[in-house]
């Protein structure tokens, strides 16, 4: 499939100067983390410079001014585990589902929805999950996709539309035994297909893993497979003991913890992303630090799929790189950090748990584990980092500093208060108005195909 990444033009041409300013500027960076009446920068795809509004519009006063109307300038957000192919589930009745458990949950919605998608449906899929992550105010996202109805090309058509959005993106297909050896080897060889050309790419706007499901569903043969096919040393992007039975099955199987399977088949390493990791102990707790490995939490799909919870606050204690994501269940990473937060004090009944750890994953922990992958510097507004910034249109009712900035964005601010989100230096959207596609018209569009979709499902 040939792709047409992102916008041809837009990357030949030098983009505008912009100054973001007229708002309190919250940068990430410890040694200038916060300018009252600031602004931020953006020649090109990098930050040029931070300071107060004054000074940035005296210093450039050719740029084009963004202004943020009173609101807070910071870093854009990324998602560290995001599933693009759930999109046409919201409101999808299945005739006879009624899960019992985690597997009927698996097998009964998301490999039934999956088996069913076209490459029009995964286009529209993108689309609008793209669309409700740069309205979020997420630049950067690390998609694990699965459409069995027709795996190749998949990851070529979702990495096309984020070019045309603008967004950066990881993405990666689910090698699965589930539907056969014949998908499964399909599964891999898309994989490989995506991981070449994303490593050719020199927009640093594309990047590929590995994608497994989880060690369930996948035979010691495809591990091999996927480690003689997979180019380079991109790591693997994988679901590791989401549900008890996936705990189970290794143990009866292979008479190993999950955790010590992936080791024995060379899957662990520094950019490998575990996704959720809560049936894990001690020793598979050093393992994956041992080996530098990243750890991927998901707190709303962890408690919606009845799935449990994970030790995250013990992970992250033993210094093990883990991160914030979402696994499609929302796209907004505030609200995942909202539930993360209360999760682990409801579930620790400790009233002092998830202060410092759940941001950490999510503003300092995310940005480094996204630089794995790509090289621009992630997650912070100084000189030479990635021009991804966003505005927060909040008017706080009490005072705002950096030393609280976090409980006002726990407490005081959603995903849907973001007005303007610039990615690469491109606007995205400003004053709550998409920049990048016809919203509308997606919209409608997916509307149409998912209902072809639910006719499909249901007979």
């Amino acid at each position: 499939m040939t792709v047409t990444m992102p916008d041809q033009d837009i990357r030949r041409k030098e983009l505008p100067m912009l100054i973001v300013g007229n708002g309190t500027l919250f940068t990430r960076d410890a040694e200038n983390p916060m300018i009252p009446d600031g602004a931020v920068v953006i020649s090109g795809t990098k930050i040029r410079d931070v300071g107060t509004k004054e000074a940035m519009s005296a210093a450039y006063p050719d740029a084009e001014f963004i202004d943020a109307h009173g609101g807070v300038i910071m870093p854009a957000f990324i998602n560290m585990h995001e599933h693009i192919y759930s999109a046409m589930a919201r409101g999808l009745s299945i005739k006879g589902y009624n899960p019992k458990s985690f597997l009927d949950i698996l097998d009964g919605e998301w490999w039934t929805i999956d088996r069913h998608l076209t490459l029009e449906e995964d286009r529209l899929s993108a689309d609008t999950t793209f669309i409700e992550l740069i309205k979020s105010g997420v630049t950067t996202v690390f998609d694990h996709h699965a459409s069995f109805g027709r795996i190749r090309d998949s990851l070529f058509t979702i990495g096309e539309e984020a070019g045309k959005l603008g967004v950066r993106a990881c993405l990666c297909y689910e090698v699965s035994d589930r539907d056969g050896m014949e998908k499964s080897r399909e599964a891999v060889d898309e994989n490989a297909a995506w991981i070449k050309y994303a490593m050719e790419d020199k927009s640093d706007m594309l990047a590929g893993m590995m994608g497994m499901h989880a060690q369930f569903t996948i035979s010691d043969e495809t591990f091999d497979y996927a480690a003689k096919m997979k180019p380079g040393d991109v790591g693997y992007h994988i679901h590791v003991a989401e549900g008890i039975e996936d705990l189970h099955d290794c143990l009866h199987k292979y008479g190993k913890r999950i955790i010590d399977r992936l080791y024995d088949r060379d899957i662990l390493g520094p950019r490998t992303l575990l996704g959720h990791c809560i049936y894990v102990n001690e020793h598979e707790m050093q393992l994956i630090k041992d080996t530098d490995t990243m750890i991927v939490h998901n707190p709303e799909s962890n408690m919606g799929n009845a799935a449990g919870c994970p030790p995250t606050m013990e992970q992250v204690h033993h210094g093990i790189l883990t991160g914030l994501g979402t696994d499609g269940y929302t796209h907004d990473m505030i609200e995942s950090y909202k539930v993360a937060n209360i999760l682990h004090k409801h579930s620790l009944c400790d009233p002092n748990a998830a202060w410092s750890e759940v941001p950490k994953m999510l503003f300092e922990n995310n940005p480094v584990m996204a630089n794995r992958y790509f090289k621009a510097k992630l997650g912070v507004l100084k000189k030479d980092a990635a021009g991804d910034v966003i505005v927060m249109r909040y008017n706080p009712a009490t005072p705002l500093n950096a030393s609280n900035l976090n409980s006002h964005i726990l407490f005081g601010m959603t995903g849907h208060d973001c007005a303007t989100t610039i990615c690469n230096g491109r606007i995205l959207m400003q004053d709550f108005e998409m920049k990048c596609c016809d919203e509308e018209k997606i919209m409608v569009e997916s509307r149409r195909q998912a209902g072809i979709l639910a006719e499909s499902i249901n007979g």
